[in-house]
């Protein structure tokens, strides 16, 4: 049967002006298209009783506040920016292993939250939970730091109900509320992005230094990639170090890995085939303008058996 978007969206505008009433709820918008999608569905359902809030973790592109500050403004919402990136990095801190980190997220992200709910008086948080989210959660394949009661965490503790409009819905069902809702092209077809962030790009120890040669070796390669639309592009950056030259002198420097994957609903992916002179040329610009970079690898493995993202 083919999927009525009209029926569901006055169907979760009429949950949501349910549930929350006359309160004021919380949107955490970090400008994908889940978050985006649940913050369009709740502002038609609370209209001025909607607060959008974007967490500057410090594991954001750089254009992601911006682009979330634009979405503000076509939902002629205010979007207010919560600079929190000390207490992410204070969070992750000396920690290593990949569930640990997407614990310590988690926590943080909700505190972080519960802040802000407290300041503005919200009784609600309205977030893009999907089922891909609770599935993989639930089966212990990774945490998703916006999955709460569906394992038995009460999200209560936090000072705030939570509402969950898409939980129900895969990643192709998503878009298509998305473009029926009206957002443009760039939103409804944006690549998906991990909560946490860069964090789930870096293997081992996530410190502000970590970050930003994974936010520049990403940019590269999102950029050299963007005609060839995969589900998802970004670097890796690994724990371990590689020998290499630069200048004529030996450097033990950072090993970043290239993943470009197709995929619909992010429960399976194969690897992109990008042509040899493509990944020459990302290569290049990799070892050329991130600094202390000296080896750069391509991951051809698919989903399963191996995750779309490394941690």
């Amino acid at each position: 049967m083919k999927f009525n978007t009209k029926k569901f969206i006055k169907e979760k505008i009429a949950e949501i002006k349910k549930a929350a009433g006359y309160k004021k709820a919380l949107v955490a918008l970090s400008g994908g298209v889940d978050s985006t999608t649940c913050a369009f569905l709740a502002y038609r359902a609370l209209g001025k009783n909607l607060i959008a809030v974007f967490l500057d973790s410090g594991l954001m592109r750089e254009r992601d506040e911006k682009e979330v500050l634009k979405i503000g403004e076509m939902m002629e919402v205010p979007v207010k920016v919560a600079r929190v990136s000390d207490k992410f990095f204070t969070a992750l801190k000396g920690k290593i292993d990949p569930e640990e980190k997407r614990w310590a997220f988690r926590e943080c992200f909700y505190q972080a939250l519960a802040e802000i709910v407290k300041i503005e008086g919200a009784s609600f948080l309205i977030q893009g939970t999907i089922a891909a989210d609770i599935k993989e959660t639930k089966r212990g394949i990774k945490t998703q730091h916006n999955v709460l009661e569906q394992i038995g965490i009460d999200p209560k503790k936090y000072g705030f109900s939570v509402i969950e409009p898409l939980k129900e819905l895969y990643k192709p069902e998503v878009r298509a509320i998305a473009k029926a809702l009206g957002l443009p092209k760039e939103v409804f077809e944006r690549q998906p992005f991990p909560g946490p962030g860069l964090a789930t790009r870096i293997v081992g120890e996530v410190t502000p230094e970590r970050v930003r040669t994974e936010r520049l070796a990403s940019k590269i390669i999102e950029e050299e990639l963007v005609n060839f639309k995969p589900f998802q592009c970004f670097a890796v950056l690994l724990f371990d170090r590689a020998t290499g030259m630069v200048g004529g002198k030996r450097l033990l420097g950072e090993i970043v890995v290239i993943r470009s994957v197709e995929s619909t609903d992010a429960l399976t992916a194969t690897p992109t085939k990008i042509p040899w002179l493509t990944l020459e040329k990302i290569c290049q610009k990799i070892t050329g303008e991130v600094p202390g970079v000296v080896k750069v690898l391509y991951d051809l493995t698919p989903k399963p058996p191996s995750t779309i993202e490394f941690i």
